[in-house]
């Protein structure tokens, strides 16, 4: 690619994680390599088990979670701290390398509102991207200046979803 933007997926709505994994199986289908760091997520989940079951992740598909377990509903602990700051700091560095085409960081937002890094930590990122890099970061309640920063923004807004009426995240679906 000779230009890569910032894209950025948030919002309430359910879709922003696929919606990145979607876009990492389109990207290594053209022939670009594709680097996930996902921060706060440290569970198995179908779409890891997915793509083990079509080949197995390769040099191509890289993901790796920075995680200990999803801490959404409680404060984080000193462990889900030092685990982000280890993916944020692997991350820059294969950020700064150039030496994927795309780099996704799932649930970076979150990890900034929930102060693992700061925002103007992940903005260093944005000024620190190759121009040949595009990088996706995924997550709620993504910061304004994140939002003025990249070139394309999806919101997804949930306008129904069945948890209101209490069904559990669902294997294949939610998790």
């Amino acid at each position: 690619m000779k230009k890569g933007y910032v894209q950025v997926y948030t919002g309430d709505g359910k879709g922003k994680t696929t919606a990145a994994l979607g876009l990492a199986l389109r990207a290594v289908g053209a022939g670009l390599r594709v680097y996930m760091a996902q921060f706060v997520k440290g569970m198995r989940y179908s779409e890891l088990d997915a793509l083990e079951r079509l080949g197995g992740l390769g040099d191509d598909l890289v993901i790796e979670q920075f995680g200990r377990d999803c801490f959404i509903k409680r404060d984080p602990e000193p462990a889900d701290i030092a685990a982000a700051r280890a993916g944020y700091d692997k991350a820059a560095a294969i950020l700064r390398s150039g030496d994927y085409d795309v780099v996704i960081l799932d649930e970076a937002s979150i990890a900034t509102h929930f102060k693992l890094f700061s925002v103007d930590e992940l903005l260093a990122l944005v000024d620190a991207r190759p121009d040949h890099v595009e990088l996706i970061i995924t997550g709620r309640r993504a910061d304004p200046r994140l939002l003025e920063r990249a070139d394309l923004v999806t919101e997804m807004r949930e306008v129904k979803h069945y948890y209101q009426q209490g069904v559990e995240a669902r294997k294949g679906f939610e998790s």
